[in-house]
């Protein structure tokens, strides 16, 4: 699952998935839009139901922030896969 917030300057990015072993990882990425100015944040959630709870508190934080939901897809989806890499691209940075 992939879930972006915007405002007028800036974005944050989760993305929900397993690893190859099975873990779920809680993948976060936030900045400003049109700028390198960021950071990327991976977390190792004890199971599917924690990593959708800090979602949930994530969704609650962004939106006390003036964020708006502009994206949620599965991760399988071409969307969601556009979204991965840019995230990915995060990594290199």
């Amino acid at each position: 699952m992939i879930v972006r917030w915007e405002s007028d300057h800036d974005y944050v990015l989760v993305h929900i998935h397993q690893d190859m072993f099975g873990d779920w990882i809680f993948s976060r990425a936030w900045g400003q839009i049109g700028t390198q100015f960021g950071g990327l944040k991976h977390m190792l959630a004890d199971d599917h139901d924690q990593a959708m709870m800090w979602l949930a508190d994530e969704t609650t934080i962004q939106s006390s922030r003036g964020l708006r939901k502009v994206l949620e897809v599965e991760a399988e989806s071409a969307e969601g896969q556009a979204a991965v890499r840019q995230l990915s691209l995060l990594d290199h940075v």
